[in-house]
C-alpha cells in the first residue's frame, strides 16, 4: 500500500513538473507587439517614465522577466524595458537577421526564389518545420531558413 501511494505521488509530481515546462514557457518564448504603438517603460508600472515607443505591430520580443501584469522584454536591437501584458500578442513573427536572405516558394534552396529580404525585415510566421518557416511579408509569402530569423527558438 505504501509503494502504491509513493507511486501516485511520484506521478503527480512528474506531471506537475512536465506541465510546468510544457505550458508555462512564456519566459523562453517570443511574443510580439499587439498594436502599432506600444510604450516601453523603465519599470513595471504606469508610474514609470516611457523609455521608448515602438511603432511596429507584430515586432517580436523575448520575455526576460515578469511581475504581475508586466513583462520585461528585450527586442532584436537589445533594447529592454517593461511592457504591460495587454500590449503583447502570441502571434509569431520574426526579423530577418542576414543580408541577402532569399524567400523560396518551397522549403528547399532548390525551389523558385520569390524575394530577397533586407536585414531587419519583419515577417509574420505562418508555420515552421525543423529548419524552415512559412512566412508572409508584404505581398510575398514563402519559406525562409529558420536560423536567419530573430524571434524563433531554433
Amino acid at each position: 500500500m505504501k509503494n502504491k501511494k509513493n507511486l501516485i505521488i511520484y506521478f503527480i509530481f512528474f506531471f506537475l513538473v512536465i506541465s510546468e515546462k510544457t505550458f508555462s514557457t512564456e519566459s523562453t518564448n517570443f511574443l510580439s507587439l499587439k498594436k502599432n504603438e506600444v510604450n516601453l517603460r523603465q519599470g513595471p508600472s504606469f508610474d514609470y517614465p516611457i523609455k521608448f515607443i515602438y511603432k511596429k505591430k507584430y515586432l517580436p520580443v523575448i520575455v526576460m522577466d515578469k511581475l504581475d501584469n508586466w513583462r520585461k522584454i528585450k527586442d532584436f536591437e537589445n533594447n529592454s524595458g517593461w511592457i504591460h501584458i495587454s500590449q503583447l500578442s502570441k502571434k509569431k513573427s520574426g526579423i530577418n537577421k542576414k543580408k541577402n536572405t532569399i524567400m523560396y516558394e518551397k522549403p528547399t534552396i532548390y525551389s523558385k526564389p520569390i524575394a530577397e529580404l533586407e536585414p531587419g525585415r519583419l515577417v509574420l510566421i505562418i508555420k515552421c518545420k525543423k529548419q524552415w518557416c512559412k512566412t508572409k511579408s508584404g505581398n510575398f509569402d514563402g519559406w525562409l531558413i529558420k536560423k536567419n530569423l530573430w524571434g524563433m527558438i531554433n
